[in-house]
């Protein structure tokens, strides 16, 4: 068989997207590889929301000519195509500068691949149209042994696209406007992972709790109706949902919140900044003292909730005092664990139009403290699990023989010592210790003792 070798950047969409191009790809004769080299054909599949994010791919692009380059010294042939969001923002200028792209397609158009580099035989082809089909539609279910390899969780796409143009971020313009796909395809998608093993999902979308896909009688679902839906089929033990915008959290899915065992008590909820001017220019359409009631509605839903958002500092115009409104947000709140990063000018949206951006010194500077100020609270959160007992979902071995290594319904990493229990499974552990980046237990029996 032909191999691909297919690269991700960026987000979690990002990762459903190239294991959607793999499964696709091997229906037309390509096993997958996790080495480039050996690859004859390479999939970049790019993210553009961080800084710098083409340039990166153009840097990457001059590895793969040269790569290219060697193997048809040797009669091989590679073919290289470039998706994603980067391909949908640059279109044909990746060709110009690129010479050693074949194909550029953007993040609705990857179901078209196979035709595409039917295409590319003959010439170079750029796909980066907004469908009208659904891509969903067109694309293959993975074998059970494509999803079993991928471990037992699993992410799932429901919503594409995002209609609330931050000023700041490209996806509406790389991905289009808001979509949601249809309940009864995505318990279908659903039901054919947990078959295979999946113990936990993950719902994904640019803007996920905008979801209103149509239902089975023809109604509007939101994403809490969803989560009813999903948490009732037998295997899933799990539920999560990423990324949200505080304006669509609605009543029914604080109550999801509330009702569902399955759904985790972790929420990514992001804010961007503490200052009301700075979100009114950002065009978040919430306030900051809106973000903390909301905040308390859902911790009243959910006691055990643990908080995850995102931030932007150095926005242009940004003062000390407005960047002091975020640093007092984090203060009142508390987050679990979070991202931050310095503002960085995207093509082509309104922010990068403002006149008033800040020195790169002043906004590293605020990052330091920012980040400073949420690692104390992601690493007092985590210290703050010592002496409880979690329940663990088990996804692969320990670094140490004995060792079994899973997820916490926090979301993190716990590892601990066991022999008698299997990837998938769900064990209850006491935390014993808190390290920099993952936590430590034991084994806790039926009867509340540790395991000898």
């Amino acid at each position: 068989m032909k191999k691909v070798f297919v690269k991700s950047y960026g987000c979690q969409m990002n990762v459903y997207d190239a294991e959607r191009m793999a499964d696709m790809l091997t229906t037309e004769g390509y096993a997958e590889t996790k080495t480039m080299e050996e690859a004859d054909l390479v999939i970049l599949n790019t993210c553009h929301i961080r800084e710098k994010a083409a340039e990166k791919v153009y840097s990457e692009l001059g590895r793969v000519r040269e790569l290219k380059k060697e193997r048809e010294t040797e009669g091989r042939e590679t073919k290289v195509v470039v998706a994603g969001c980067v391909a949908q923002a640059e279109g044909k200028e990746i060709l110009r500068r690129a010479p050693a792209v074949d194909v550029v397609v953007g993040p609705q158009n990857y179901h078209n691949l196979p035709q595409l580099l039917n295409k590319a035989r003959s010439e170079r082809v750029v796909d980066t149209e907004f469908p009208i089909e659904d891509k969903f539609d067109h694309l293959p279910r993975p074998s059970k042994a494509a999803i079993r390899n991928r471990g037992v969780s699993a992410f799932l796409t429901i919503q594409e696209g995002c209609d609330k143009f931050c000023t700041f971020c490209v996806v509406p313009y790389t991905r289009g406007a808001e979509v949601s796909r249809p309940v009864a395809k995505i318990v279908d998608e659903a039901l054919s992972l947990a078959d295979a093993g999946v113990r936990e999902l993950t719902l994904i979308g640019q803007n996920v709790n905008a979801y209103h896909g149509e239902g089975p009688d023809g109604s509007v679902w939101s994403l809490g109706h969803l989560l009813h839906r999903l948490a009732a089929i037998p295997g899933i033990a799990r539920l999560r949902y990423t990324t949200s915008h505080p304006r669509d959290m609605d009543d029914a899915l604080i109550a999801a919140h509330r009702d569902l065992p399955a759904l985790m008590p972790y929420l990514h909820l992001p804010v961007q900044s503490g200052s009301d001017r700075i979100l009114d220019a950002m065009n978040r359409k919430h306030t900051g003292d809106e973000y903390r009631r909301l905040i308390a509605r859902i911790r009243e839903a959910q006691p055990d909730l643990a908080l995850s958002s995102d931030f932007i500092v150095g926005f242009p115009g940004e003062t000390d005092a407005e960047f002091e409104d975020t640093m007092r947000l984090v203060s009142d709140v508390g987050f679990a664990s979070s991202f931050s990063f310095k503002y960085s000018p995207r093509p082509g949206t309104p922010a990068a139009e403002i006149a008033e951006q800040l020195p790169e010194s002043v906004k590293a500077e605020r990052l330091s403290r920012l980040q400073n100020l949420l690692e104390t609270q992601r690493q007092a959160f985590n210290r703050g699990t010592v002496g409880q007992t979690l329940d663990v979902l088990l996804e692969k071995p320990g670094r140490h023989p004995g060792q079994m290594a899973g997820k916490s319904p926090y979301l993190q990493a716990v590892q601990f010592e066991t022999d008698s229990h299997r990837i998938g499974d769900i064990v209850t552990v006491r935390i014993t210790q808190a390290g920099s980046n993952s936590l430590f237990g034991e084994v806790v029996q039926p009867g509340g003792q540790a395991a000898a």
